[in-house]
């Protein structure tokens, strides 16, 4: 199975299933000398964690993680990280009639159809439990981008028709609200919408931001690795992402140009912009503004109400999912897309390293 690995010089692979023994990541890449505990991983892992409000799957998982090699006395080595979470809490026999047939919205068919086989327990690798490993990298990336002076932060921008208020942003708050919020008021509206899809056996989609503050200007490469095209290719791999906007987005197909252009003015030594239509980047490189990315995800596929499909032997059945699901993926998959973020910023400045013959003077003078 090819695809399950990420990034050039700050590389990762992802392993493991959902309902395996364990999943987890090696990291290729990370500098030598980093402190690192397993504290600074955990935090991040317990926000996509399940299992821990009323709109999360009830499954149980502590998702404790284990730094099984390149660290030592809490400094990173420079030799390969390996990361494991072991799986506690799989009920597969939840999933042991899907092995007939094919859930609507979910990977089932196109897995058969590659394949020819596939692990029904729970998705496999395209269960959401595959992220773990994402995660567990994008915490040590965030951490090198931190002291680097660079912050990556997500949060929840919508639930349904539900929108955070921009005015009462709180970017701390994201991190006590059930659906990752940064609004209160907004939070209590969304929860509210989704227990009553929750009545209805359904369940409900929402949109995710992530912004990037601290980014020099010149990161990134022209044609086929260009920052914004590396983002999105980052981010739509999360599984329920079907769209990935940069700056305004789609909003620019209906402006003019003088609308939509971000004027340059001289702040002392330094260029700016009044506006950022562009979310900070121009032709795939960072232009120094911050950068703003959005995904959009749809709903959880599995529902409880009756379904149509088709089972493997081609005839046409009703079906009723069984098994623990979230209501909504979007308040567990900020963190996903936060780190995300931080692996494709963080590879780009290291392949930035390089870019100017200066550059390389200096370091090695």
């Amino acid at each position: 199975m090819a695809g399950s690995s990420f990034g050039n010089i700050f590389r990762i692979t992802t392993w493991g299933e959902s309902h395996g023994k364990a999943l987890g990541v090696l990291i290729d890449g990370c500098p030598a000398g980093l402190s690192l505990c397993v504290n600074d991983i955990q935090r991040y892992l317990d926000r996509r964690k399940p299992g821990t409000s009323s709109i999360t799957t009830p499954r149980k998982e502590a998702d404790e993680v284990q730094i099984l090699s390149g660290v030592f006395e809490g400094r990173t080595t420079g030799t390969p990280i390996s990361l494991m979470v072991a799986n506690t809490s799989q009920i597969s026999k939840d999933y042991s009639e899907i092995a007939s047939y094919y859930r609507p919205g979910h990977a089932d068919y196109t897995f058969d159809a590659k394949y020819g086989f596939r692990d029904y327990r729970g998705g496999g690798r395209s269960s959401g439990r595959e992220t773990i490993g994402r995660v567990a990298a994008g915490a040590i990336a965030c951490k090198i981008l931190e002291q680097l002076g660079i912050t990556v932060y997500a949060y929840t921008r919508s639930i349904g028709p539900i929108e955070v208020n921009m005015e009462q942003f709180d970017r701390g708050v994201r991190l006590t609200t059930a659906t990752a919020m940064p609004d209160k008021d907004a939070d209590e509206k969304a929860i509210a919408y989704l227990e009553e899809a929750r009545k209805h056996n359904d369940s409900v989609g929402g949109c995710m931001e992530c912004i990037v503050e601290g980014i020099p200007a010149g990161i990134g490469d022209p044609v086929f690795e260009k920052l914004d095209a590396n983002l999105a290719k980052a981010i739509m791999s999360i599984g329920a992402v079907k769209a990935v906007e940069i700056g305004d987005g789609t909003l620019v197909s209906a402006r003019y140009g003088s609308e939509n252009n971000d004027a340059f003015c001289k702040n002392g030594d330094v260029t700016s912009k009044p506006t950022n239509h562009a979310g900070g980047i121009l032709g795939g490189i960072s232009d120094g503004d911050r950068i703003v990315v959005r995904a959009h995800v749809k709903p959880t596929p599995s529902i409880f109400s009756t379904q149509h499909t088709v089972n493997k032997q081609g005839e046409e059945i009703d079906i009723q999912i069984k098994g623990r699901h979230d209501p909504v993926i979007v308040p567990r998959a900020v963190v996903v897309m936060e780190c995300m973020t931080a692996l494709t910023v963080l590879d780009a400045m290291m392949l930035n390293m390089s870019a100017k013959m200066d550059a390389m003077i200096d370091f090695y003078n």
